[in-house]
């Protein structure tokens, strides 16, 4: 039986409908053991890798297969914007000229109940064409005639959604957040000369890749849709993943639209599965960039792995906001995006992720001076690519160095997304570049690996003392910033002690959300 335990919300009489929660609980019943299982075998994988084990690579079974086509709208991909599931960010996402939205339930959504439900409203409102929103201040959001293409990310298969239980036990957070919006919309959006497509994050194996292979079949077959109406792009985020990307597409050929390299979970996954790697350190945040050899590798078998099977090609978020009070600043960044954005056309890639409307002309002009007029590139194959696995593993920087204000960096990153995290805002600008779960890991990951590992800081060891009074300085500055009332207000001191548990404990935490939902459900003590 399901059972909704979060509160009605405005939304609530058109998300939360019996038939809808009765197509949630029956995905719950047929995968949620699978999925339990899949679960359990990433611990077992983690000792592995912690006595030695390093991954390898697994191919499809097969040698001579492509992906299915995929449809008309999402042939060309070359800008493609992503957002938390807001609805005025969704509008002006829309409407930003990019050829895709991504519609994210993960990393840039703080999952309040709220946020979750009014999120499928809008999703629904989306393709209803009655989507609009009015400010506080009187002005007016509306769709625009020509739209991006949408896509959703559900959350991954390690968070559970709370506000919602089948048979006493909390319903897995991925079948909540795809099966609401698929119940709801594929008929809409197909009806629109669309269709119900998906961003899949986390994934750590092909296995987990089948699973939601087995989903879209199981889903399809429930709403009496054909085999392959659902496409979904797999986002290469882990390390054991960038070892398995053929695997992944041919699980999911028959669904697959392409696979999307995500630069922070990926860096963040690397501390996490070798954190007991001795002496394994990087750098500041900064330093680590896409030319760096490993990312490179990572990168360039990504290309070369979707191109091999037909499939799209995405690369990485540019995540810098434009700041109009600050011109010399930004047009330095503004040129810096338009470097990475060259870089990954000439590297073969389909498209590119933004964060912000103003980076999509950026961005466009770099993958239009290669693609032209033709939606893809996919008939570069890149044979001259010969990555080995000694290439992905092979964790040096040429030149990194840990210093002081790479610390603050990721102090201040840290606590300040995690404040807004617990307020209910999961895209977070702070220093113009917007931030959301996937940086706030690297932040805090890389805290805890120079800790542990006992990186040299500008002549000294960075120990827990070293990073305690880098938070002394940031919550100062933070305070000072904003105000003593508002400090309190926004919920920092709860985000300092998150981030002291998260950077500073002697256990590592596998995601922040986890911990972190614990406070958000709760509420502030």
């Amino acid at each position: 039986m399901i059972k909704v335990l979060g509160p009605r919300l405005p939304a609530s009489d058109v998300v939360l409908t019996p038939a809808a929660l009765g197509f949630v609980e029956s995905l719950h019943r047929e995968f949620a053991h699978t999925r339990e299982h899949l679960l359990a075998e990433r611990e077992d994988r983690q000792s592995q890798l912690d006595q030695g084990v390093e991954p390898e690579f697994v191919a499809a079974p097969n040698t001579d297969w492509k992906v299915e086509e995929v449809p008309p709208d999402l042939a060309d991909r070359r800008v493609e914007i992503t957002g938390p599931v807001e609805r005025k960010m969704m509008i002006n996402a829309l409407n930003s000229g990019a050829k895709v939205f991504m519609a994210d339930f993960e990393d840039s959504n703080s999952p309040t109940w709220e946020n979750v439900i009014q999120g499928q409203g809008n999703l629904i409102d989306t393709w209803d064409r009655s989507i609009e929103f009015t400010s506080p201040e009187g002005k007016q959001y509306r769709l625009g005639e020509e739209i991006a293409t949408l896509l959703v990310r559900p959350r991954g298969w390690h968070l559970a959604e709370r506000h919602l239980e089948v048979d006493g036990r909390p319903a897995c957070a991925s079948l909540v957040d795809f099966g609401l919006y698929f119940f709801h919309c594929a008929a809409r959006s197909l009806a629109l000369g669309s269709g119900p497509y998906f961003y899949l994050p986390k994934l750590e194996s092909h296995l987990e890749a089948r699973l939601w292979n087995q989903v879209f079949l199981f889903s399809q077959a429930a709403l009496g849709l054909p085999t392959g109406t659902i496409k979904a792009t797999v986002l290469i985020e882990t390390i054991t993943a960038a070892f398995e990307m053929d695997a992944i597409l041919f699980e999911l050929k028959g669904h697959s639209s392409g696979l999307n390299a995500g630069r922070w979970d990926y860096l963040f996954s690397i501390i996490k599965k070798f954190r007991n790697r001795p002496g394994l350190l990087f750098p500041d945040r900064a330093q680590l960039a896409m030319t760096v050899p490993f990312m490179r590798a990572y990168t360039d078998l990504l290309v070369q792995t979707c191109h091999r099977r037909g499939a799209h090609a995405i690369g990485g978020m540019a995540a810098f906001i434009p700041n109009r009070r600050e011109p010399e600043v930004t047009q330095h960044a503004i040129n810096k995006v338009a470097e990475d954005k060259r870089r990954e056309a000439g590297d073969g890639f389909d498209g590119t992720w933004v964060a912000h409307p103003d980076l999509v002309t950026v961005a466009k002009a770099e993958f239009d001076r290669v693609l032209g007029s033709a939606p893809h590139q996919r008939e570069r194959t890149r044979p001259e690519v010969r990555v080995e696995a000694k290439d992905l593993l092979d964790f040096s920087v040429p030149g990194g160095t840990i210093t002081e204000a790479g610390l603050r960096t990721n102090v201040g990153v840290g606590i300040s997304y995690l404040a807004s995290w617990l307020r209910g805002v999961g895209a977070a600008a702070i220093n113009n570049l917007m931030e959301d779960v996937a940086t706030a890991e690297i932040s805090r990951s890389q805290v805890w690996q120079w800790v542990h590992n006992h990186a040299q800081l500008e002549g000294r060891t960075l120990d827990e003392a070293a990073v305690q009074a880098s938070i002394e300085v940031e919550m100062n500055r933070l305070q000072s910033d904003i105000g003593a009332d508002a400090f309190q207000d926004a919920g920092y001191p709860e985000a300092r002690r998150l981030f002291e548990q998260l950077a500073l404990g002697q256990d590592f935490e596998d995601f922040l959300t986890i911990p972190a939902y614990q406070l958000l459900e709760k509420g502030r003590p």
